[in-house]
């Protein structure tokens, strides 16, 4: 046996699972300790958010940065990737429908002020409204399952050429280019979580090997429920409960849990629009086929249609800065009464219409209709 060969059966294990989910809070955790913002070590959502305010896509002050973590998962997941001979270049599944899903998914993030990763490194700090977007994740994916099982389908990819399938590592090396030399036209937050970070070799070195790893183990917080409840397979999910045990066990041995349900950082405490939030989120994932963080592996592998669903999630976190449709988080004011956030009524008629309308697509995208 090679030694790709073994580290492809050891990857493909329950320990090779285990050790990801590991490493992946570890580096979150630790990513908080050196800067990052608490409780969000590592947020897809929250930093493609990040940098789609940082190249003016939205102009929400405190939420504009380069996030070297997001370039580096891409381009961590190519490098595995070319490693093992799985760089395969496809696409043509639905692009269009795949874009929608991602902006949906973004509201829906937005709204709970988190992606699945978030929801966990919350909980791991203490963050007791993380338990209720986890439900939400749980009852939209459930719902992407049932579609599923109904036929819903959104085609084969095909085959395509090198080219196409570097054109999403080879923007992810862009914005890494605008994070060094920092042009002019780069925005960045002087205050508010833009503005908090790590140093950037830091976060890209370990987003280079969050991608890494994810790419080998097939890494997703979607999926793991998805198998689970399709398949009864807890492979995927014991990475997630690793991923949980190592961020809190850091936490705490840093200091940084504190267990409570309001005023938690960069939280609301609005219960409904939590759940519905997060379950918008988790049946845009369910039908699109992974949670952010797989989308963006996805793309290292040379997958256009989850390149497709990455812009529209770039998309989605403009029109919810633009639209005033993202979630605001609590607070405390100067005379130390608590001011719950939450989301306003633009973002939630966008969480309702954008149930409604993934529900439309995913009857309309069943095979037995054709």
């Amino acid at each position: 046996m090679s030694a790709r060969e073994g580290l492809t059966r050891f990857f493909a294990s329950r320990g090779g699972i285990v050790l990801a989910g590991g490493l992946i809070g570890l580096a979150a955790a630790l990513l908080q300790k050196l800067g990052n913002p608490a409780n969000m070590g590592v947020c897809v959502a929250c930093f493609t958010r990040d940098i789609a305010g940082a190249l003016g896509l939205h102009r929400a002050a405190p939420v504009q940065y380069l996030r070297p973590e997001i370039p580096g998962f891409v381009l961590g997941a190519l490098l595995a990737a070319l490693l093992f001979r799985e760089f395969r270049p496809r696409g043509g599944s639905a692009p269009v429908v795949r874009f929608v899903l991602g902006v949906f998914a973004m509201i829906g993030a937005l709204a709970f002020l988190g992606c699945p990763w978030r929801a966990l490194l919350r909980l791991a700090g203490g963050d007791l409204t993380a338990l209720i977007g986890l439900a939400g994740l749980a009852a939209g994916i459930a719902g992407g399952v049932a579609l599923l099982r109904s036929g819903y389908s959104l085609g084969r990819s095909q085959p395509t050429r090198a080219a196409a399938g570097l054109v999403l590592p080879g923007l992810a090396l862009l914005v890494l280019f605008f994070a060094l030399l920092k042009p002019g036209f780069i925005l960045a937050s002087a205050a508010g979580p833009g503005s908090l970070h790590a140093a950037l070799g830091i976060s890209l070195v370990a987003g280079l090997v969050v991608g890494l790893l994810a790419q080998r183990t097939r890494f997703c917080t979607m999926g793991a429920i998805r198998d689970l409840l399709m398949a009864r397979d807890a492979h995927l999910l014991s990475g997630v409960a690793a991923l949980v045990a190592v961020a809190f066990a850091v936490n705490l041995a840093l200091g940084r849990v504190n267990v409570g349900f309001a005023a938690m950082p960069i939280a609301h405490s609005q219960v409904l629009w939590n759940f519905l939030g997060m379950a918008l989120a988790g049946l845009a994932f369910a039908m699109a086929g992974g949670c952010p963080g797989r989308q963006l592996f996805l793309c290292g592998e040379g997958d256009g249609d989850a390149g497709v669903f990455v812009l529209g999630m770039l998309g989605g976190a403009a029109a919810a800065h633009n639209f005033g449709l993202a979630a605001s988080p609590d607070r405390i004011d100067e005379a130390g009464a608590l001011v719950v956030g939450g989301v306003g009524a633009n973002g939630q008629a966008a969480v309702v219409f954008g149930l409604l309308a993934c529900v439309a697509i995913g009857f309309a995208m069943r095979e037995r209709w054709k």
